[in-house]
């Protein structure tokens, strides 16, 4: 049942601030929404989805299209936007990252490519490095570019590869490139940003798919624009027509973290521009408490000297220092004064594992190498989120669609009950099954598949013992029992991808078998419920914990950290405001010379105490 614009009110959320409501209600013309960090942005993008879809501003068949940088994010909307909605709805809102919906579309669409650029099926996904551009131009014979040069003409030339501008060196390189990538290997190698090119082209010469892919999608999310390349933002305009087309832009010029990739340095502007948006700035912070709003204040300020500074809406819940730089005379009394400061807040003031957050600059393996057999010693997990099990980052294994549509699954069969697994599996088996809220047939004839799942994943997992060779059989019974193909379908257009993920998935359940007392255990280590989460940096945007320790906040660890480098201030400011009540910061003589400039803009919010004092009380 549809509700009238005037009467809907946000769902699962008290209210908004006045400000997010004009923009919510904002239908007319496209939405640039700057907002801080913790103002809520993701929540406003679900808001907003929800409100168009309750209220048929976005009518059937007609969808929304989110578009994301990182899974987690889009993994996290999509979500928010099924609990809000009924099922008929949410399924019409279509959360994916920037890569997923490139690769998608050249998947799908393949063979409307113009020949000359056509990929096979086969092809893999490359990802080049520095080194690699280097050594093809130095075959080839390729002077007057570097790598970063190279790396950002694949990026942004159009194809064909006709451009006027190019000059005669640049087009050689490029086309000896793309040709290079079809031919030279046992497979053709793409870049994400060569299928980034593709599917420009091929929306730009193939009008049918530009057509159904404008008549399908009236409405159009971007988060975290700040990351937007110009190409993307140009593939979005060849995709969308920018005067039809509705567009809710919403990201923070101070989290733009993604220049060395390409990133718009007047994203915000452009957009605007480009598409006549109206810009609404949000000023709640959600996240965090007054303290910690002051410090990320303050740099805020460095990046940006005008900016306004936003109200905090959470409650200060912990006694003592909220901000605090620790510091310590050599590596071994930081990493173990570290673990047993842990243990102690764990023991004896009733925190879990899972609210800690351990963030460093890079080199999180070397990191986990320091701190994994203290922190076993004292029986705190540890869990690098980073590391790679099974060819795919655990981070990213979290997220994928095959895992979200398995492990609901996996929970029902190690528990007795569990309402949110059962709503999770509930609505996956829907959108596979295609099942319509209106069609009480179907709906029954899904809750009657999924209770045979589960009946036949409990009965499994009450006979088998907890081996490797029970992973592989307890996921390809759900696997089979799901339909293998229609979680491809729903994701997956090439087999490699999916086997890919597949792999992963099953590789980390087999990580988290030792020790664990039952198949429930296993799946709490698989979630990382009850882990000390230890990631970079950059991997924390979009997360938050109630405490985060910075692991080093020194000239080694943070060596292009300066005042001139905007960019990792801003990747600095971005793991700050994930705290939501206790930001510290480890500081060792051994690593690194202190950053005296950056400390001063913390200022008296953040006080050095010795780390030998921090276990005194």
């Amino acid at each position: 049942m549809l509700v009238r614009p005037e009467d809907w009110t946000p769902q699962g959320v008290d209210d908004l601030e006045d400000r997010a409501w004009e923009a919510l209600r904002e239908t007319d013309r496209s939405v640039c929404v700057t907002a801080g960090a913790g103002a809520g942005k993701t929540e406003f993008l679900a808001q907003k989805a929800t409100y168009l879809l309750q209220t048929g501003l976005c009518p059937s068949p007609k969808r929304i299209l989110a578009i994301s940088f990182k899974r987690d994010a889009a993994a996290t909307l999509r979500k928010r936007v099924a609990k809000r909605c009924p099922e008929s709805q949410a399924r019409r809102f279509d959360s994916v990252t920037f890569d997923s919906f490139t690769k998608r579309l050249v998947d799908q669409f393949r063979k409307s490519i113009p020949e000359a650029y056509r990929p096979p099926r086969d092809y893999e996904i490359s990802f080049p490095t520095a080194v690699g551009f280097r050594d093809f131009m130095q075959r080839h014979g390729i002077n007057g570019l570097n790598a970063d040069q190279m790396e950002n003409l694949i990026a942004r030339v159009p194809l064909p590869l006709d451009h006027p501008a190019l000059r005669d060196r640049q087009r050689r390189a490029l086309r000896t490139y793309w040709q290079e990538q079809y031919e030279r290997f046992d497979r053709t190698l793409l870049t994400f940003d060569m299928i980034n090119r593709l599917a420009e082209y091929l929306l730009r010469s193939n009008v049918a798919v530009r057509r159904a892919l404008r008549s399908t999608y009236p409405f159009i999310f971007l988060d975290e624009f700040q990351d937007s390349t110009h190409a993307q933002f140009g593939m979005l305009l060849t995709a969308f027509d920018r005067r039809a087309a509705k567009f809710t832009a919403v990201g923070d010029d101070k989290q733009r973290i993604m220049g060395w990739a390409g990133a718009m340095p007047d994203a915000f502007t452009r957009f605007i521009d480009a598409v006549n948006a109206r810009e609404i700035n949000l000023l709640s912070n959600w996240r965090s408490h007054d303290e910690l709003v002051e410090v990320q204040h303050a740099v805020a300020q460095r990046i940006n000297p005008a900016v306004e500074r936003v109200i905090a809406h959470r409650e200060r819940a912990v006694d003592g220092h909220s901000v605090a730089i620790w510091t310590f005379r050599s590596r071994d009394e930081e990493v173990e004064t570290l673990a047993d400061w842990i243990a102690r807040e764990i023991d004896e003031n009733g925190m879990t594992a899972d609210q800690f957050a351990i963030l460093v600059r890079k080199r999180a393996n070397d990191v986990e190498d320091e701190l994994a057999e203290l922190f076993d010693d004292r029986s705190i997990p540890l869990r690098n989120l980073a590391r790679n099990v099974g060819g795919v980052a655990i981070q990213d294994t979290l997220v994928e669609p095959i895992t979200e549509a398995v492990l609901p699954f996996l929970r029902l069969g190690a528990v007795t009950r569990d309402r949110k697994a059962w709503a999770a599996a509930i609505e996956k088996l829907r959108y596979f099954e295609g099942a319509d809220e209106s069609d009480d047939l179907l709906l029954q004839r899904v809750n009657n598949k999924a209770e045979r799942i589960i009946r036949s994943v409990r009965r499994s997992m009450r006979n088998a013992p907890m081996t490797d060779d029970s992973v592989d059989e307890i996921v390809d019974l759900v696997i089979s029992e799901i339909g293998a193909e229609a979680i491809r379908r729903s994701t997956y257009v090439r087999p490699a991808d999916y086997e890919r993920v597949y792999e992963g998935l099953r590789a980390l359940l087999k990580e988290c078998l030792p020790g664990a007392r039952d198949w429930a255990q296993v799946l709490d280590r698989f979630e990382g419920k009850g882990q000390v989460a230890l990631m970079t940096v950059h991997k924390s945007k979009g997360m938050e914990f109630h405490t985060v320790i910075f692991f080093g906040l020194d000239r080694g660890s943070w060596a292009s950290l300066r005042p001139d480098n905007a960019e990792e201030l801003n990747t600095f400011f971005v793991a700050l405001t994930r705290a939501e009540q206790r930001a510290f910061f480890t500081c060792c003589e051994a690593r690194g010379r202190r950053i005296d400039w950056l400390e001063e803009i913390l200022g008296e919010g953040a006080p050095r105490i010795e780390g030998s004092r921090l276990l005194e009380n």
